[in-house]
């Protein structure tokens, strides 16, 4: 049966799918990464280590399997059965067509499982608990940057692909893939950020090396009203769940020494509360787009401006905040006040006090190098977040 020109057109056009399975799929892998770190820090916190095969360790892997398998098969489905079309959006490697996100997220898959093996020889060899920062930990912490870089090429690629009716809701996915990645800077940070340590110049240099660059992607990037703010809500809100969720699960300490009579899973420290100033990313990025035809000066305006309005939100919130953390007003299960210490910590007045404000303490000169910092970061950011608006491969 043929069908003529005016029937054809008359034909009902599938309705695009609202959200892909194999975006949300990568998404999920990224989440256990930091999900992952969290739960093993509570596990080393509250139990030691004692095998490699803990829950925690498993999750984390498969932060890293689980995309890298699903990418596998989009590789090998695009080369033998892709169309023409599948082919011209993605990059040839070794005989092989995928989009650029499934290499990188592949490569990190690779030395996330090679770091396995490694860190528990390393842990045999010299200790059950040795420190954070060890050759195999290097090599896992690099897998997994590779793994979440790449998945974020990967959502982003499939946004600019998306019909225009769907890519509100990809730029949603997109805005989560963000706050997911956020969640793991904030764990790589987490020895930096205490709450004791908010009150010394060197935790604003920290502070402004990472997160503005993320909130400047996520607002540039992410096809969505409020992106930043979403980003940043997301890695609250993984953070809340994580400090409910974990003391609920009964557990003690295997190792010595044993100051702190623990009996639960330890929760994280309270996050930060990135979520204000991304509020004004997003404010000054929507008015900027206003703009038909940008000036080239525009973005390093904004850099300068984004940087240096993050680094003064950020002192107000978290200067007085952090002292409220610290207060008995925060002695509960939500703010976790005296609940985020490890089995293996002295008892003592010094866990509700400020550490570093007398031998780093905040003065104009270091705040100002912190301002840099974040103008730089932003900056890095919006160039970043250009680069994933335009990416289709």
């Amino acid at each position: 049966m043929k069908f003529t020109v005016e029937s054809a057109n008359t034909m009902a056009v599938p309705a695009p799918k609202l959200f892909s399975g194999r975006v949300l799929v990568a998404v999920f892998g990224l989440a256990c990464l930091p999900i992952g770190i969290l739960w093993d820090v509570s596990h080393h916190s509250t139990i030691g280590r004692d095998t490699f095969w803990t829950p925690a360790h498993i999750v984390i892997q498969l932060g890293g399997i689980i995309p890298a398998m699903m990418f596998s098969w989009i590789a090998f489905k695009t080369t033998f059965f892709g169309t023409t079309e599948e082919r011209n959006c993605s990059v040839r490697f070794w005989g092989f067509y995928a989009p650029i996100g499934v290499w990188v997220t592949i490569w990190g898959s690779l030395a996330m499982v090679t770091s396995a093996p490694f860190d528990d020889w390393w842990h045999n060899t010299y200790g059950l608990d040795v420190k954070i920062v060890s050759p195999p930990h290097a090599i896992l912490g690099t897998g997994m940057l590779a793994v979440s870089m790449g998945i974020l090429l990967y959502v982003f690629s499939t946004q600019n692909q998306a019909a225009t009716a769907v890519q509100k809701q990809r730029g949603l996915v997109c805005a989560i893939a963000v706050g997911i990645m956020i969640t793991l800077w904030g764990d790589f940070s987490t020895e930096f950020t205490w709450p004791n340590r908010q009150h010394g110049a060197y935790f604003y240099r920290v502070l402004c090396t990472p997160f503005p660059l993320m909130l400047a992607l996520a607002a540039r990037a992410a096809r969505i009203r409020g992106a930043a703010t979403i980003a940043a809500l997301t890695y609250l809100g993984i953070y809340v769940f994580m400090i409910l969720a974990l003391p609920l699960f009964p557990a003690h300490p295997k190792l010595s020494p044993i100051y702190m009579p623990v009996d639960h899973m330890v929760p994280p420290a309270f996050p930060l509360l990135l979520f204000v100033p991304a509020v004004v990313f997003d404010l000054i990025e929507y008015r900027a787009g206003k703009f038909a035809k940008k000036p080239w000066w525009l973005d390093w305006l904004q850099a300068i401006v984004l940087g240096g309005l993050f680094l003064v939100i950020m002192y107000a919130v978290q200067w007085h905040f952090s002292a409220f953390l610290l207060s008995d007003a925060a002695d509960n299960r939500f703010f976790a006040r005296n609940g985020h210490w490890p089995y293996f910590a002295n008892p003592g007045d010094w866990k509700n006090q400020f550490w570093t404000g007398d031998v780093d303490p905040v003065t104009t000169g270091r705040l100002l190098r912190a301002a840099l910092v974040a103008m730089v970061s932003t900056r890095l950011g919006l160039w970043a977040g250009n680069y994933l608006l335009r990416l289709k491969r």
